[in-house]
């Protein structure tokens, strides 16, 4: 059930919250040179995802914004950790290359819906458990580059980095069949 609450809802400010970190998460990673605490801070992002949807439906705070403004968060952190983790050489370049190209595929695909038909693309369990591996996966390797526990991370890294590739990409095809019935039906 979507309420009207307006912007200032409890899961909204949390949205708000995990958008601004993406800004802190930069500053930890290229103006403290900490990978750790960059690391920890996108695992804190990803975990406040789950956060607020939980309290957005408890709340009954479901609202159009909250909507947006969530899988937003998600996608700019995703990509925010992706980016600087291939600019500072702490996420592996093909792996990045691989999760960043198909988040821009899913993106303009979800622009082109907007734009041509009003319409938006709805988002998938399977891809709320991707991108919940990906928020395991991803701080790994920053936790990995500062030299916390030898190899675990690394190991821990790709185990949870390939599952989430392989999951991305799976909910890639479903949306692209999604974004596909909808131009079918117009």
């Amino acid at each position: 059930m979507t309420t009207d609450a307006g912007l200032y809802t409890i899961p909204n400010v949390i949205s708000l919250l995990r958008l601004a970190g993406i800004g802190a998460f930069w500053w930890l990673l290229f103006g403290r040179d900490d990978p750790v605490a960059a690391g920890v801070l996108i695992l804190v992002i990803g975990w406040t995802d789950w956060l607020d949807g939980v309290l957005a439906r408890k709340l009954n705070q479901v609202s159009e914004i909250g909507k947006l403004l969530d899988p937003l968060a998600d996608r700019l952190a995703i990509a925010a950790a992706l980016i600087g983790g291939m600019i500072a050489a702490v996420i592996p370049l093909w792996l990045g290359v691989a999760l960043i190209v198909r988040e821009a595929g899913i993106a303009l695909g979800a622009l082109v819906l907007g734009v041509r038909l009003k319409e938006k693309l709805e988002v998938r369990y399977l891809g709320k458990v991707a991108t919940f591996i990906l928020y395991g996966a991803i701080p790994s390797f920053y936790l990995k580059a500062g030299g916390v526990a030898g190899d675990l991370f690394l190991v821990l890294g790709w185990f949870f980095g390939m599952i989430g590739l392989v999951l991305y990409y799976w909910v890639a095809v479903q949306y692209a069949i999604d974004i596909r019935a909808k131009f079918r039906h117009r």
